[in-house]
């Protein structure tokens, strides 16, 4: 089996606020999650915290150039559709 590199991080915990958490907490969340280590309980809460926060897609190239939007326009016929509820009643 090959082994794999891991990198190491120090972790200090601190007192429980809205952006820390203490060593209590986490033990706590140990045994409330059934993990068997803290290093679980950390990996869980970033991984949650990632899923949240960064971008789940690549960003886009940014607004239509005006001459993106012409040759839409152009394609697309403009003022010949009716509108659902015209044609329903």
């Amino acid at each position: 089996m090959a082994s794999v590199k891991s990198e190491n991080l120090l972790f200090s915990f601190r007192t429980d606020t809205a952006n820390s958490v203490s060593r209590t907490t986490v033990k706590n969340l140990v045994g409330f999650l059934g993990f068997t280590t803290e290093t679980q309980v950390i990996h869980y809460a970033l991984s949650k915290l990632a899923k949240e926060v960064l971008p789940a897609y690549e960003p886009d190239d940014g607004d239509l150039t005006s001459a993106q939007m012409q040759a839409i326009h152009k394609a697309v016929p403009q003022g010949k559709l009716k509108s659902v509820k015209s044609s329903i009643f």
